[in-house]
């Protein structure tokens, strides 16, 4: 199982920081910002300490929050007019890898997948984990190969192995029904 966290474009060793949402707009006339929410965990947001807006080095105290549906609204320390916060809109909002919710055994973050190379259980390269889509029912991993994209389901069944510290995945690829296979006889 993965967590998303829109961080797809960073090396999985160099990540620091978590991506939870995007501002979308301002809210009222104090500086308090409307956030559209990407954390799989919501509910802990009003409980963060501080956040940081995009890239900046210095966090900014988070005086307080609350979750209404799918956007959270935020009063952060240092934005204190409506002019302020409507600064901010489509900055996203990020947190410190250590306030994220702990995740459970062989559970992920994407940024932590994207780049692994994919064996199968012969140990023959396949390729790369270059995306990871969520469907719903479960995520589906984009593998490029050297024949084009491989899509496999995050299943038990077909993701045998992560081994982030080796930086490889192995996999038992689903047998697809060829037609031409079968014209022979």
């Amino acid at each position: 199982m993965t967590r998303s966290n829109e961080q797809h474009g960073k090396n999985r060793q160099s990540i620091e920081r978590l991506s939870i949402g995007k501002i979308v707009g301002a809210h009222g006339l104090r500086g308090e910002v409307r956030l559209r929410i990407w954390s799989h965990f919501p509910e802990r947001i009003p409980k963060l300490a501080y956040v940081y807006i995009e890239d900046e080095p210095t966090p900014r105290k988070l005086r307080r929050a609350r979750i209404q549906g799918e956007i959270a609204l935020l009063a952060l320390e240092g934005i204190e007019t409506r002019e302020a916060a409507e600064e901010l809109q489509g900055r996203v909002v990020r947190i410190d890898l250590a306030q994220a919710a702990p995740l459970g055994e062989d559970e992920y973050y994407h940024f932590q997948l994207i780049g692994l190379r994919v064996r199968d259980e012969q140990g023959i390269l396949l390729g790369e984990l270059v995306e990871i889509l969520e469907t719903g029912a479960n995520d589906v991993y984009v593998v490029q190969t050297a024949h084009g994209e491989l899509l496999l389901p995050a299943l038990q069944s077909v993701i045998l192995s992560i081994d982030l510290d080796a930086g490889e995945m192995i996999v038992r690829p689903p047998l697809y029904y060829d037609e031409e296979d079968d014209e022979g006889g």
